[in-house]
């Protein structure tokens, strides 16, 4: 692979002016494609295979009015003061006048008015489902709030209220210290530029197609936003690796071009073996047999695929254009660097106190993963929304009048052969939920005009998101299993979020067991030995415990969770924990093969195990440090927006990155490296032999220079 990199780098460089344009007609193609075709992305979750989900497809046939969208309107009275009939009627005829609305149902008529009389909620019926709800609708919905009511606050909420999220100031705040990461890392702004325009490059072309796709494939809100996080933190990091390999191979002496193509060669084939493991993680995710999750993971699989490309073609190409003002003033005058920085110093500390060092850090990341075994997973509700958000104001409000469970209202749909045996069940099955303990109410019927089908609505006594209510749901359905005569299951919003919240912690184990027994095989493959695959699987499981410790600790404990802008600490989002492994599997990977690739090449050409550590840490440590501290720039930047899922996901990600380079990679590694000596490097012979060669580290390539090189001087002596 090296060979063939080594190829194409040279090529891409002696061509630059060419895969340039390419690559800019590429982005503009892609970026009008998106102008044009792209759609909205939705909140919307689906589960296939889940009682809940099957209900929901069941009335789309038998009851398809039930399935349409809905909004409510929440209309409080100032205290001491009561709603009339008459204070009500005009918002009521605010919401019938939204378009696309087929009806607002007075508070008055359908009893939805709090017994205190203050509070009153307007439920509102769109004719479309949720995905058929237009940007123009929910607005106007919205703005149902900022008209002239008097004294009363009226507050727009349900399932058609919104939050869409894209790139915005806090973001970018990410970006802007990666950059300056980068110009103290290269000391030189040309270098430090030219990184960060790359990456840009391949944010570009990737955000643009997957926008360009959502006219076709409906996307989740926090998917393109993902995408947008991984792709700008592995693109900058990939140019970074091979970038600095360049620099380092010109200050060897080597010429511009054979510089850049040697640099694709070695660092371009770590890039591409780190791009593969995060691509296959994340597409793995689709094994978990989730439609929005695998979506989730393909899109951001296919930003990272487009930063390998970039990486590999564009990079070299603009590297053409730099000449020597690739290199600091520094560089430039002083010639090649000296093993006396503080990786140097780093590795020699760590070698000399291994044992402490590891068991300092084994306890330490112990101890953060501590609160996991606390962690409890649900989907996003608007109570854990921004304080200010349009939907948590209404959240709030209905449950300062009605009770937290009138936000999480289960549905049971009961469905009968017939409208008699539909009629008995459902009075059963009434019955029997009302004697079920945390349920506040059972609403009356709702039938279909056949008859046959009928919507028992539920409310419980706690929130959406309440441990208590997962409990009344399971109790609700062990309850109704006994009822004769016709098909029952529960379903709403909320019994879909316990059952994807379920299957996720169910899929978690097995995902994260495929994930440890594929990066075990991958690095074997690489390094070609029993122990360095099993201690990095090792190392990994100590970051991702500790990372989902140190998230269940803020996120759900509320532990310092002021100072990334938590208002309401809750369970976390069901597939963070997934989509975490996923993104850091590949990440670590990353780190591991920068700094252990180096200890095995000088292992091989003979220096000692312990030195070989050394030099490892010492001459990829500046890079790893820089790599790392971008991607936690940039995935920080994503803790400061307003929407939960982001805002966990980005933190998890900055957090899991940080433990994971500083702790585990450059603290433990070295020390276990050491620890093992040459045992580090067995490898039975007959499984040396099975296994193909990788040729990560570039030897191969090395040798055929070589002798290319020899075979050129043996030429030229013969000329003479």
């Amino acid at each position: 692979m090296a060979t063939l990199l080594y190829r194409l780098g040279r090529w891409c460089y002696g061509r630059r002016g060419l895969v340039v344009l390419v690559w800019l007609v590429l982005l503009g193609v892609l970026g009008g494609a998106a102008a044009a075709f792209s759609g909205p992305t939705s909140n919307e979750f689906r589960m296939p295979g889940t009682e809940s989900q099957r209900a929901m497809d069941a009335l789309e046939t038998r009851f398809p009015e039930a399935t349409q969208a809905t909004g409510t309107v929440v209309i409080a009275a100032p205290q001491g003061e009561r709603l009339t009939p008459e204070r009500v009627a005009p918002i009521v005829r605010e919401a019938n006048a939204v378009p696309g609305v087929a009806a607002a149902v007075d508070p008055f008529q359908a009893k939805s008015v709090s017994p205190d009389g203050r509070y009153a909620l307007v439920e509102v019926l769109f004719d479309g489902e949720l995905p058929d709800i237009t940007e123009e609708q929910r607005t106007a919905f919205e703005e149902i709030t900022t008209g002239d009511h008097g004294s009363l606050r009226v507050e727009a909420g349900g399932e058609v209220v919104q939050e869409q999220h894209g790139m915005s100031a806090t973001e970018a705040i990410g970006v802007a210290v990666a950059a300056i990461v980068l110009i103290i890392t290269f000391g030189s702004l040309v270098a430090a530029g030219m990184t960060l325009v790359n990456a840009l490059v391949g944010v570009g072309v990737g955000m643009a197609a997957l926008y360009a796709l959502t006219g076709v494939i409906s996307l989740n809100n926090a998917t393109p936003v993902l995408a947008l996080m991984l792709g700008l933190a592995v693109g900058i990091d990939y140019s970074l690796f091979i970038t600095s390999r360049y620099r380092q191979n010109l200050l060897d002496g080597l010429e511009a071009r054979e510089a850049a193509g040697r640099a694709i060669g070695t660092a371009g084939s770590a890039v591409v073996f780190a791009g593969a493991t995060v691509v296959i993680a994340l597409a793995g995710l689709s094994v978990v047999g989730i439609p929005f999750l695998t979506a989730m993971g393909l899109a951001a699989a296919g930003t990272v695929a487009v930063a390998v490309l970039v990486a590999l073609t564009l990079l070299p190409a603009v590297l053409a254009f730099t000449g020597t003002r690739i290199l600091s003033r520094k560089q430039r005058t002083a010639g090649r660097s000296t093993k006396h920085g503080f990786g140097f110093r780093w590795g020699h500390l760590l070698t000399r106190l291994r044992l402490p060092v590891l068991l300092a850090g084994v306890l330490a990341l112990g101890a953060l993963a501590l609160p996991v075994q606390d962690m409890r997973l649900a989907l996003p509700d608007a109570g854990t929304a921004a304080e200010d958000s349009p939907q948590r104001q209404a959240y709030d409000l209905t449950s300062e009048g009605f009770g937290p469970g009138f936000n999480g209202r289960l549905i049971t749909v009961v469905t009968g052969d017939t409208p008699a045996a539909a009629q008995a069940a459902t009075q059963q099955t009434a019955q029997l939920i009302g004697e079920v303990d945390g349920v506040l109410s059972v609403a009356p019927p709702r039938f279909n005009e056949a008859g046959t089908t009928a919507l028992v609505a539920v409310i419980p006594e706690s929130g959406p998101s309440d441990a208590a209510t997962e409990e009344v749901v399971h109790e609700i359905r062990d309850r109704v299993a006994g009822v004769e005569g016709a098909h029952l299951a529960l379903t709403g919003a909320t019994a879909l979020g316990i059952d994807i919240s379920e299957k996720l912690a169910d899929a978690l184990p097995v995902y994260l067991l495929l994930v440890v027994g594929l990066s075990i095989l991958l690095l074997m493959l690489v390094f070609r030995s029993i122990l360095v695959p099993v201690k990095a699987a090792a190392g990994f499981l100590l970051t991702v415990g500790a990372t989902f410790g140190l998230t269940t600790a803020v996120f759900q404990q509320g532990h310092l969770a002021s100072l990334v802008g938590v208002d309401t600490p809750g369970p976390l989002i069901s597939f963070l924990p997934i989509i975490l492994i996923g993104i850091l599997f590949g990440l670590a990977m990353d780190y591991e093969v920068f700094l252990v690739s180096k200890m095995r090449e000088d292992f091989v050409h003979g220096d000692p195990p312990r030195q070989a550590t050394i030099n490892g840490l010492g001459e990829n440590a500046r890079v790893v440090t820089a790599a790392a501290l971008i991607m936690c720039s940039v995935f920080a930047g994503f803790v400061f927006t307003s929407d939960p899922i982001i805002k966990s996901i980005g933190f998890a990600l900055a957090v899991g990155v940080f433990i994971d380079a500083f702790i585990v990679r450059m603290t433990l590694v070295p020390a276990v490296m050491s620890l093992f000596g040459r045992a580090a490097w067995w490898l039975p012979r007959w499984m040396d032999r099975a296994l193909p060669n990788l040729d990560i580290e570039g030897e191969n390539l090395r040798h055929s220079l070589n002798g290319s090189e020899t075979v050129q001087k043996e030429h030229a002596g013969a000329r003479h």
